[in-house]
This record gives structure tokens, C-alpha cells and sequence, in this order.
């Protein structure tokens, strides 16, 4: 499994725009296959603010995410609204160890 944590600083005149084509790319990646998860979190403390969580059952179903129409027309859309690039960090699961448990 891989989990990538993405942290994304919207302008925040864009913050519902980016809400509502965060979501359009969430009803794509959740169809994939090897999609374990794919969460869009608003912080509480700065609503421009958010973290993605993205969870595959490998690196390979993850870099194929990054081919999809979904994520294409996600990332040119959203692009112009980030107030600073996306920071996007792969990460190796520990635990749950189980596909079961996610």
C-alpha cells in the first residue's frame, strides 16, 4: 500500500470552487481500480487550507491516478486557485497492515 498526503493552500476567494472540483476528482478516484481511499479535508483553523488523502494498493495503481482524465482536468482546473504549489508526500503504511482493516 502507499498513502500520499497532499497539502494544498487555496487563494481563498476560490475555496468553494476548489471544494466543488476536489469533489468531482474524489467521485473518479474512489471508481479506480486500486483505490483504497481518497479523503478531502478542510482545517478547521484556515478553511483555505486542506489535506488529501490518498490511498493505493501499490505505487503503480497511484502513478496510474495521475493518468486519468479526472486527475488531469483536476490539477488544470485547481491550478490557478493554489496560492503556493501542492506538496504532495508518498508514504509507506504501517499499520492497519490488513487491506481488510482500511
Amino acid at each position: 500500500m502507499i498513502v500520499t498526503i497532499v497539502k494544498v493552500v487555496v487563494i481563498p476567494e476560490f475555496v468553494d470552487d476548489f471544494i466543488a472540483a476536489t469533489l468531482d476528482n474524489h467521485r473518479g478516484s474512489v471508481q479506480e481500480a486500486g483505490n483504497l481511499r481518497f479523503d478531502i479535508l478542510q482545517h478547521l483553523d484556515d478553511p483555505a487550507s486542506f489535506t488529501l488523502y490518498e490511498a493505493y494498493e501499490s505505487e503503480e495503481a497511484a502513478a496510474k491516478h495521475k493518468e486519468t482524465a479526472h486527475y488531469l482536468k483536476w490539477r488544470d482546473t485547481v491550478a490557478p486557485w493554489m496560492a503556493k504549489p501542492r506538496e504532495g508526500a508518498p508514504h509507506r503504511v504501517i499499520a492497519p497492515a490488513e487491506r481488510s482493516q482500511w
